[in-house]
């Protein structure tokens, strides 16, 4: 399906024309990144924790510790909501009021399913080490039954979900374009560094090329 049905969670109330419900929006914006804050309550108090995520087909995956309470709560089925947001510029515009960003969004809501088949659990951490990484996962050693054992892993169909995208230069009111005040974007982007080694790193290990490419935005 390349357009996901509207809910009233996920109908936006303000600035539609910047909403979009296609898949193929909403997938672009989760690729392009690997962090995402997952909203959830425990005990009647809002919590938001920040993890690493990743896509797969319809379905977004996120892990960590087996001992995390977060991921405890969120496998017995309460509800989440899951945002993933880039920055892409500061628009300076003519008045304070009408300064504003650029920005990609997008927000699920759903429950979780915990992985609990180590096969399973093998399979998907592959899928995540090698979007960021093609072929990493193969250079490493097996991860052992205990350290999946420590592992969770939790998915959850992107069923209900939209995306909400500003782009472009400001929009002044029309009598302000006159005035004698600099308005336009200053872009912002993400940038990786130079790869820096481990202190523990044998000599004569050169860093891999699938770094020379990566990027994330």
């Amino acid at each position: 399906m390349n357009q996901i049905v509207q809910t009233e969670r996920t109908r936006l109330r303000r600035l539609h024309e910047r909403g979009s419900y296609h898949r193929a929006t909403i997938n672009a914006i989760l690729d392009a990144g690997m962090l995402c804050h997952v909203g959830y309550v425990i005990d009647g108090s809002p919590y938001v924790t920040p993890t690493n995520y990743w896509r797969e087909g319809e379905r977004i995956f996120w892990h960590g510790s087996s001992a995390s309470r977060m991921l405890r709560q969120q496998s017995a089925g309460t509800p989440v909501c899951l945002t993933v947001s880039h920055l892409d510029g500061l628009v300076l515009a003519r008045s304070g009021f009408h300064h504003s960003v650029n920005y990609r969004a997008v927000m699920i809501f759903g429950r979780a399913e915990p992985i609990s088949d180590p096969a399973a659990k093998t399979t998907h951490l592959k899928a995540f080490v090698d979007g960021l990484f093609p072929g990493r996962w193969d250079e490493l050693r097996p991860m052992t039954e205990p350290e999946l054992k420590a592992t969770t892993i939790l998915c959850m169909p992107i069923d209900e979900a939209s995306a909400k995208v500003r782009t472009g230069p400001p929009i002044d009111d029309e009598e302000e374009y006159a005035l004698p005040v600099w308005a336009g974007v200053l872009p912002l982007e993400t940038h990786t560094g130079k790869p820096i080694p481990d202190p523990h790193l044998r000599e004569g290990i050169a860093p891999p090329a699938y770094l020379d490419g990566f990027k994330l935005g």
